[in-house]
């Protein structure tokens, strides 16, 4: 029986039920479905470039930023010469346990050079240990014209002496083993040495750079004594001491 509402009362329990003509009613939204979607956009944890890492890019890109390290001198290329590597070796209960020591010469071709040491269980650990060393031990070597020593000079470190002279231009590097290394990674193009004693390449090394770091230029003598370059150049007789003061840069 259908009352004033277009209703139909069902003849058990008396429970309302529409018409056939009665118009739908649209369901209400739930509240809950506008955050729905807003995260569906973004993107669930498990979808493709979703979550928590996808909208910014994901990891990788956090990984990349941090990655671009530049060396501390300035992002200038070096020169990274392998002068020695070694196998050493552990033994312990179960057997013997292997690992390689590195030496390393580090230089930037215009005047400065440091050397390294590091030990690792691989041989490429090893070597980025020891090139790290040596960028952090290097020092500032005056040089004449921008290819030789200024004086000649001599260092010795334990059992190793070496002696090293400065050279016309034309003549190269006159120099063995380590002691080449060190020169190519300096920017000398010219020089004569020579090695007595020992040919274990860390003392060699060592007297090498105590060679080098006793080394001056012209102008630093002159600016601790308080007098001009050409007049420390011309004391000898020189008759071109002031062009040859004028050449001086160190």
């Amino acid at each position: 029986m259908a009352d004033e509402n277009n209703q139909v009362t069902g003849p058990d329990e008396g429970v309302t039920q529409p018409a056939e003509n009665a118009p739908a009613v649209e369901a209400p939204a739930a509240d809950n479905a506008g955050p729905r979607r807003e995260r569906g956009a973004r993107g669930g944890r498990g979808g493709g470039g979703g979550g928590r890492d996808g909208g910014r890019g994901g990891r990788g890109r956090r990984d990349d930023r941090r990655g671009g390290n530049r060396d501390d001198d300035g992002g200038e290329e070096l020169i990274e010469k392998l002068v020695h590597i070694n196998r050493v070796s552990k033994t312990v209960k179960g057997g013997k346990r292997f690992g390689f020591a590195a030496l390393v010469v580090v230089g930037d071709g215009k005047g400065r050079v440091g050397f390294g040491h590091g030990k690792a269980r691989e041989v490429p650990e090893a070597i980025s240990k020891a090139t790290a060393a040596a960028k952090k031990t290097m020092v500032r070597v005056p040089l004449r014209e921008g290819r030789t020593l200024h004086h000649d000079g001599a260092g010795h470190f334990g059992a190793g002496r070496v002696y090293v002279r400065s050279a016309p231009s034309g003549t190269g590097i006159i120099a063995g083993g380590p002691m080449r290394a060190v020169f190519e990674s300096l920017g000398v193009a010219d020089v004569v040495t020579k090695s007595v004693g020992t040919s274990n390449p860390y003392n060699m090394i060592r007297a090498t750079f105590e060679a080098l770091t006793d080394q001056t230029s012209p102008k630093s003598v002159a600016q601790r004594r308080g007098k001009k370059i050409a007049d420390l150049l011309g004391r000898g007789g020189s008759q071109t001491a002031e062009a040859d003061a004028a050449a001086v840069t160190e």
